[in-house]
């Protein structure tokens, strides 16, 4: 280590700054000066141990700093470490080029430049770290795994400064998206797959898994080439009716009526033919788990046994409580039940000198509160026995409290007043005042908006007068909106305002009608929806080949119209089944419609062009298509003569075999292989072999005519066949293959040596 210090004495104004020679960037022994022969050197010391003893006591060193007393021309030796510090700082905060140092602009690329307590400072940006100026690393959020990072089913995705996730196969994201970022509540659920209709095929039934689905025969079937469960992208198991009554047909097989269950309901609509399934649900007031829903028509005519189990539920009033006079608050038991519920309130009022009841009523409140609450038109002065309980089909434990009103003359008009949720679309107005004939009028103002619409409002105002102590007010609202509901009370000058928020359900009934296909990948469908209100449809499509297992497509997006007749045209592949799913977001159910695209033209045939001008053609090699556009179903090689290359036609199906060929003039089938018999890599054809290719004769060219060789590439399905073309090679002047004139030479061979051994027997 090189250690700079210069001391000079004397004032510091007059020092200057301090002085620090630059070092060498090595310094070998050679660039030290040499030591006197007559001196020692300055590291060894200059004198005797005598000498130095005495020089000590007379302020001398041995360094050969010179002689005089103590402190003169030097400091003394208990000042030098304080001195060598004080040097080490002023070389520090002395030295050039640090004075003017922006810091900002040594901030590393992920980093920015903030002031904090007056001082410039690199921070890294949001999703590295490291100390901002030399070292911004990307901090990967997914290193805790992706179930802490983004729950269950995910997979966690790591990017420069942030990361996204995305659900697992069989499962979706809650915000329909293909990538989310869990911080706005969106987690991965269960796609329930058996939704699609027909997904196990023939006699097959879907059962739902988490992620996934199984397959399993239904009664009457049995499985074939393969396992049960089984899957139908996986397994090749087909389900087929080995009990099948006699003298019956599939078509014939009709299980009709399917059973009832007790407290509970078919959801949709379903067919009673074999292989049908219909789904149930539990009525109002009883809950089931969410297994063994599903019955199935079976092959001998009957349908299985639904085993869905209904439980009652049983709802608990609790902590029955009176305020404001007239207004009674309770609360419910936690539990499964999370839609609305219709309670049927009693109300029976004496007064002390009357022997007969002097107010009896009966009123009903519907609302999903747990902790509901009503206020009741009642008598001043009366004792009063209120009991609760649920309207059927629902039960409860009643819960009854008993109260008594004040008299008249503590009461005021004050103008207070509350609002709650009569039903869905209606509300109940309570005046706290109990003056009979007291007439208010009061402004309603409606809002309503709807999460996955950015332009949709719904806004209503209007005012209505009533002398009632109750009075209920019916809104028209639409279904799956959000609501703020605004109650002003006008001509006071408190202007008491009461505030209410209602979410309307979710269209029971169906808004998609008549939904069909057009131009082979377009949807049109009837909106029963209000006209000029905006609508979003949710479209998730699923597309499946059975000729190609490894693939699946799949799309999921939203379209917004207000049109009454929206139309869709979707980006479909070629040669594939599609399950298309179209639900608006303001109704329950989805419609399902299939289609299936028609084949187009496969890829054009992959070939290596060969010209050959009066020799033999050599084996050409032929490759595989993809089977991009539809399944690929025959290789054909054709030999056209020359001439007619530019009037052949690669639809025609006039080309017949080499025995059929009317004359030399007409082209022919020289082979043909089916796609199942074409390797993945190559293979080499020898045209001329003489071999059999399917129904096809491979025959030799006729030597010195010119042909042109030709792949046909043919793909049918669905009763459409498509071909593509490309022409292999071009012959002029033929002549024998290679293995003819190999087999004219051995044949003129053998002749030569039958000859030979002729004449030698003549001698």
């Amino acid at each position: 280590m090189s250690i700079c210090l210069e001391y000079r004495p004397g004032p510091a104004a007059s020092r200057g700054p301090p002085r620090c020679p630059p070092l060498p960037r090595s310094t070998p022994e050679a660039a030290w000066p040499a030591p006197s022969p007559q001196r020692p050197p300055p590291y060894l010391g200059a004198l005797g141990p005598q000498e130095e003893s005495r020089a000590r006591r007379e302020g001398r060193g041995s360094g050969g700093m010179g002689r005089g007393p103590r402190g003169a021309g030097r400091p003394p030796r208990r000042l030098l470490p304080l001195l060598l510090l004080l040097g080490l700082a002023r070389c520090a905060t002395g030295a050039p080029g640090t004075d003017g140092l922006d810091i900002c602009a040594t901030c590393h690329e992920h980093a920015t430049c903030k002031q904090r307590e007056g001082k410039k400072m690199c921070i890294c940006k949001y999703g590295f770290v490291g100390n901002g100026r030399i070292k911004c690393v990307d901090k990967n959020e997914c290193q805790f795994g992706a179930t802490v990072v983004c729950g269950n089913h995910t997979s966690c995705h790591n990017t420069p400064g942030g990361f996204y996730c995305i659900c697992l196969e069989g499962y979706r994201a809650t915000n329909n998206n293909k990538t989310f970022i869990p911080n706005d509540g969106t987690f991965c659920t269960d796609i329930d797959e058996c939704e699609v209709s027909g997904l196990c095929r023939q006699g097959g039934r879907c059962v739902n898994t988490h992620g996934s689905f199984e397959c399993y025969c239904m009664d009457g079937y049995l499985p074939k080439s393969g396992p049960e469960p089984f899957h139908p992208t996986r397994d090749a198991t087909s389900c087929t009716g080995g009990f099948l009554p006699k003298k019956a047909t599939w078509e014939e097989i009709d299980c009709g009526t399917p059973p009832e269950v007790p407290d509970g309901y078919i959801i949709g609509n379903y067919t009673s033919r074999l292989g049908s399934q219909v789904r149930y649900a539990c009525k109002e007031g009883f809950f089931s788990g969410p297994e063994d829903t599903v019955s199935s028509c079976t092959a001998v005519g009957t349908w299985e046994s639904p085993k869905l189990s209904c439980q009652e539920i049983i709802t608990e009033i609790n902590d029955v409580s009176v305020f404001n006079n007239t207004c009674v608050r309770w609360e419910i038991n936690p539990g499964r039940r999370n839609n609305q519920v219709i309670y049927v309130i009693h109300i029976k009022g004496h007064r002390a000198d009357q022997m007969e009841s002097v107010h009896e009523e009966t009123v009903n409140l519907t609302t999903d509160n747990r902790t509901p609450e009503v206020c009741l038109d009642l008598y001043q002065g009366t004792n009063y026995t209120v009991s609760i309980s649920t309207a059927p089909p629902g039960r409860s434990v009643p819960a009854i409290i008993g109260f008594q009103t004040a008299e008249d003359d503590l009461l005021e008009d004050d103008g207070i007043f509350n609002i709650s949720i009569f039903n869905e679309a209606c509300l109940k107005l309570n005046r706290h005042s109990r003056k009979v004939g007291s007439e208010q009028m009061y402004q309603v103002q409606v809002l309503g908006q709807r999460w996955y619409l950015n332009d949709f409002y719904h806004a209503a105002s209007f005012n209505f007068t009533t002398r009632e102590q109750t009075s209920v007010v019916c809104l028209d609202l639409y279904p799956a909106t959000d609501y703020t509901v605004n109650i002003t009370l006008l001509g006071s000058p408190e202007h008491h305002s009461e505030q209410i928020r209602i979410t309307t359900a979710l269209a029971v009934e169906q808004i998609i009608g008549n939904i069909s296909v057009f131009n082979e990948t377009c949807l049109r469908w009837r909106s029963t929806k209000t006209a000029g209100v905006e609508e979003m449809y949710l479209l998730h499509i699923r597309g499946l080949r059975w000729y190609q297992k490894e693939f699946a497509q799949e799309m999921i997006f939203n379209i917004t119209t207000s049109s009454q007749a929206p139309e869709m045209c979707l980006d479909l592949r070629p040669g594939t089944n599609y399950s298309v799913s179209v639900q608006a977001l303001s109704s329950v159910l989805p419609v399902v419609i299939s289609l299936t695209t028609q084949i187009t033209e496969p890829p054009l045939p992959e070939v290596d062009f060969l010209s050959v001008h009066g020799g033999p053609l050599p084996r050409l090699k032929l490759r595989k298509a993809k089977e991009k556009n539809g399944p690929i179903s025959s290789y054909q090689v054709l030999v056209v003569p020359l001439a007619l290359q530019s009037t052949f036609s690669c639809d025609s199906e006039g080309a017949t075999s080499f025995f059929s060929n009317t004359s030399d003039a007409d082209g022919y089938v020289a082979a043909e292989l089916l796609a199942k018999d074409v390797p993945n890599d190559a293979m080499e054809i020898a045209v001329g072999d003489r071999l059999y290719y399917g129904k096809y004769y491979n025959a030799p060219l006729k030597t010195g005519n010119d042909y042109c060789i030709i792949l046909r590439i043919t793909s049918e399905w669905n009763k459409v066949r498509r071909c593509s073309c490309a022409v292999w090679a071009q012959v002029k002047d033929s002549s024998l293959t290679l293995q003819q004139m190999v087999g004219v030479g051995l044949a003129s061979m053998a002749v030569v040596i039958v000859l030979a051994f002729l004449s030698f027997l003549a001698v």
